[in-house]
């Protein structure tokens, strides 16, 4: 920009205050012996225009200008009337001073006053207002009444009566009744009007043109559509034959006054210059479009996102680093070792107090009802799943109540009081596969399994405290995107793997009739008989599970090792299952559609997932096919008969040595925990989600390991934080802009960050043994559609698969991202290949059962991977591919700042630098003639080049 308008906005930066503008562009038509002007397009962000027909307004669309009229108009405002300060109160009072000033200015004959004074006071019509058959016209007696009426009253303002005032409000406030409020909503608040108005009349041989600016803004009558106060007016009338030229002229002023940096200047400029450098510099920023490459009669759609336009308004030197440009390094700036004992903690709760009362103020919006229902459906489900597995590796010491109870206890607790309240927290196959070596481990030796778990939950909770008291949490930032994305990526394709697994599963418990294996009719006779005569007490006619038979200890026909064949059940759960996915999956994208109002859109979308289950479970009530469905306990007691709720520690069975010996399987579990527990956050807290309340790393950790040591003693599972289940809480809170211009895409705001959604959750999930009247109805196949559906919701947005996806496309079709811009295509394919690699091993490990125990040291193990890339990808490469680990992105600084100081001297002197140049050239690996420095060539261009030829030296 020029340094006229960095001047004018730097200096007013403070003492000026500038609006959104409405801008609404009205054309002068005649009707008999009378002028009306017509509205016939307007701009809030892009162009709407009234159609041909006249009884609709056009789709948004990005206005395309042509170059002679954006000169034309800046002819006509070189030429023109330009004032800056009319402090007027009515549309007949701006029309004196204006024509004055023309007069003056020997723009217009004296003779000419009237009519062009007549064309600027005509009256007004809206497009808005043909709907209920009320047109403002000249002919139309209560319009004229109301401008009489409002001529009077600032007559008698004009002599500081106060009741003029009242009268200007009263009068202003019945034009506001008849003016567009719907349309007000997509207007931003505190917006002001400019009023475009251009036309032609018989009695002109030349062009008048005036640019307006109000002292301050004020409703100068009905001229406007909106109830917003005027503060610009935009006028031109010319001789016959001029008014497609005029049109255009008219469009390129309208365009121009929604420009974010004109508009600014239009309300700081001191006189006509600042307004005339105020359209040189938009010319400045203008791209042309080949004539015979394109229609001009094509809309050109709105964007999907519009860079910021900031960098126009102040010096090069002074532009901040783009986010695309700067060498970032990845971490939380929070993960800083405080250098004293629970420093960090006590930082995370002094920066989360001051947000503890807007946590729970924030939820007030219909958005969290959703999360709440999804959520809990959601968790539910591997609660209960997860619950039955537990009971058959530990012969129900703990099953799915003590699941539910976990899922409640910790849920509440961590809503509470964590620092990052937005993770959910979860079972994990490794803490399944860890507690069933501990219990066989302990029904091996005979020992009490209850007892010797809550030493290591002890053990565990010390030692989590040790590493938040030093604040090792600290280190959390050594843990990249490749890192994240491998972790998130591998739960997220477990949640689609399992979703499948289960829906196959249920063949076990609804067998279908196959023919080929049972070509007779479908029969099944399950019957328990004596084992002896003698046994004549027990009604074995009764009996007719295997369970039941098995308890009697009598003996189970063939039958019943098999389940029942119901007809139909599988293929209507596969139905159910599908549909679960497919309808949550498209209302999802519903706010994104061009169907419904903007508000309806919204909220199927906040809704999608609890739409497809209600519609789901009608159907499968509608179709009557007895299907499996969710089991929920019915009471309130421990899985194991004679269990008590709270595990005394110290045992007869379990010798005294265990207690120590506990450490080392509670070294195993920290480990387990940290990884799943810092990963999740990690990936919570990442700036995409533009979160405002700040992250608390030692606080979640200290809270973990409160919830492990409680639930050992209760002898519960331990639970900590679930991936794709804190991922889908983070998306199913996700805020966007409501107010939005026509055309204009809604803005990703950030998340509502509060704690009530996961409180709710959390005794939703221990009250769920009063629900499960309403439970039990819901099908099986249902819930896995949903575990589908946060699968494949959870790969989206992952660079992991964006990347992947570029195999797959010609070099032409790939999207226009930072890395394929900035990296050689064959190079992201190596990284992705890398990183499949560590996702395939990580899988391998997770699958092997007898492995899976080391899970988490193979997750750590993908942080030393990350390391060694380092001397495979230089870091201009990682940069763009992957976040920079704190010690490269400092050197990386140090040394381009070297370079920097050095790349100067080689300008000031004609040379290269005294450190880098005599040694290179000397060994003659730098091409000066191909290296070519000289003033032109970027600082950027010239380090990347050095370093390459140093590289490749």
């Amino acid at each position: 920009p020029s340094e006229q308008i960095q001047h004018l906005l730097g200096e007013h930066e403070d003492d000026t205050s500038t609006c959104d503008v409405f801008c609404q562009m009205d054309c002068l038509f005649k009707l008999a012996n009378a002028m009306e002007w017509r509205e016939t397009a307007r701009w809030v962000k892009y162009e709407e225009d009234v159609e041909e027909g006249g009884s609709r307004w056009s789709k948004p669309h990005v206005a395309s200008l042509s170059l002679h009229s954006l000169f034309e108009l800046r002819s006509s405002l070189l030429s023109g009337s330009v004032l800056l300060s009319v402090d007027a109160y009515h549309i007949t009072q701006v029309a004196d001073l204006l024509l004055d000033n023309l007069i003056n200015a020997k723009l217009l004959e004296e003779d000419l006053r009237d009519q062009v004074k007549a064309a600027f006071i005509a009256p007004h019509s809206f497009q808005h207002s043909k709907k209920f058959g009320r047109r403002t016209s000249s002919a139309d007696p209560e319009s004229m009444g109301l401008g009489r009426r409002l001529s009077r009253a600032i007559i008698g303002q004009s002599f500081g009566s106060r009741k003029g005032i009242v009268k200007i409000s009263n009068i202003t406030q019945h034009f506001h009744f008849q003016l567009n409020q719907h349309f007000m909503r997509k207007i931003p608040d505190g917006a002001e009007a400019a009023n475009i108005w251009i036309g032609e009349l018989d009695c002109l041989k030349y062009q008048i043109t005036a640019f307006i600016r109000l002292s301050e803004s004020r409703t100068l009558g009905d001229i406007t559509e909106v109830p917003l106060p005027t503060r610009f007016i935009f006028f031109l009338l010319g001789p016959p034959g001029s008014q497609t030229k005029n049109y255009e002229i008219g469009r390129s002023m309208s365009t121009i006054m929604v420009d974010e940096v004109f508009r600014e200047v239009a309300y700081k400029a001191r006189n006509r210059q600042d307004i005339l450098a105020g359209v040189d510099e938009f010319l400045d920023q203008v791209t042309a479009l080949p004539p015979g490459e394109w229609d001009p009669k094509i809309r050109i759609e709105p964007p999907q996102s519009v860079p910021s336009q900031e960098p126009r308004k102040i010096k090069p030197k002074e532009i901040p680093d783009d986010e695309e440009d700067e060498v970032e390094c990845h971490g939380d700036p929070t993960l800083v070792r405080s250098g004293t004992i629970f420093g960090g903690l006590v930082a995370d709760v002094k920066r989360k107090l001051p947000w503890y009362g807007s946590d729970f103020k924030d939820c007030l919006h219909i958005q969290c009802v959703a999360s709440v229902i999804y959520l809990y459906l959601a968790t539910l489900t591997p609660n209960v799943t997860f619950g039955g597995l537990l009971g058959k590796a530990t012969d129900d010491y703990m099953g799915t109540m003590e699941c539910i109870l976990t899922a409640s206890i910790c849920g509440v607790l961590f809503a509470l009081f964590a620092g990052q309240p937005l993770n959910i927290l979860g079972s994990t196959g490794p803490m399944l596969v860890l507690e069933m070596i501990l219990y066989n481990f302990c029904a091996a030796n005979e020992w009490d399994f209850l007892p010797f778990r809550a030493w290591i939950g002890i053990w565990t909770g010390v030692i989590l405290l040790i590493i938040v008291a030093f604040d090792l949490s600290a280190l959390v930032r050594y843990i990249t995107r490749f890192t994240e994305e491998s972790f998130a990526c591998l739960i997220a394709i477990i949640f689609i793997v399992e979703a499948f697994k289960k829906l196959i599963g249920l063949l076990h418990e609804t067998p279908y009739h196959n023919l080929r294996t049972h070509p007779g009719p479908m029969f099944y006779h399950c019957f328990c008989t004596a084992p002896n005569m003698t046994d004549i007490k027990t009604n074995w006619s009764a009996i007719d599970t295997l369970k039941t038979c098995k308890k009697a200890h009598g003996i189970p026909s063939p039958d019943c090792f098999h389940h029942p064949i119901v007809p139909d059940a599988f293929f209507m759960s596969v139905l159910l299952f599908f549909g679960t996915f497919i309808i949550a999956f498209m209302l999802t994208f519903m706010k994104n559609s061009s169907f419904f109002p903007s508000s309806v859109r919204q909220t199927m979308s906040d809704f999608a997932v609890l739409i497809a289950i209600l519609v789901m479970v009608g159907c499968d009530v509608w179709a009557g096919v007895d299907t499996a469905k969710l089991k929920v306990p019915t009471e309130f007691k421990p899985s194991r008969d004679g269990r008590p709720w709270f595990i005394n520690p110290i045992s007869d069975k379990n010798p005294v040595y265990l207690i120590p010996a506990a450490i080392i399987p509670a070294l195993l579990a920290t480990i387990l925990i940290f990884m799943d527990q810092q990963i999740t956050a990690v990936i919570v807290n990442r700036k995409e989600n533009k979160l405002k309340k700040g992250s608390g790393y030692h606080l979640d950790m200290f809270v973990v390991a409160v919830c492990i040591v409680l639930c050992s003693l209760l002898g519960l599972p331990w639970y900590v934080a679930a991936t794709v289940s804190a991922l889908a809480h983070v998306m199913s809170l996700k805020k966007e802009s409501e107010c939005t211009a026509p055309g204009e895409k809604p803005t990703f705001l950030g998340v509502r960050e509060q704690r009530v959604t996961a409180l709710v959750v959390g005794l939703l999930s221990g009250l769920s043994v009063l629900f499960t009247g309403i439970l039990r109805i819901i099908p099986m196949a249902v819930l896995y559609g949903v575990f589908l559906y946060m699968g494949v919701a959870a790969l989206r947005g992952m660079q992991l698969i964006d990347r992947l996806l570029l195999l797959f496309k010609p070099a032409k079709y790939q999207p226009d991202t930072s890395y394929v811009r900035h990296v050689p295509i064959g190079r992201i394919h190596l990284f992705t290949f890398i990183q499949c690699l560590c996702l395939g091993a990580l899988w391998g490990i997770k699958s092997w059962k007898a492995a899976s125990i080391v899970f988490p040291i193979m997750v750590l193990a993908i942080c030393f991977v990350r390391k060694g890339l380092e001397y495979i990808f230089p870091g201009n490469e990682l940069k763009w591919l992957d976040d920079l680990m704190p010690d490269a992105a400092k050197k990386e600084k140090e040394d381009e700042q070297k370079f920097t100081e050095q790349e100067v001297q080689t300008v000031q002197h004609d040379r290269l630098g005294e450190k880098f140049a005599p040694h290179i050239i000397r060994r003659g690996s730098v091409d000066t003639d191909r290296v070519n420095i000289s003033e032109e060539m970027s600082k950027t261009a010239i380090w990347a080049k050095l370093k390459q030829d140093n590289e490749d030296r």
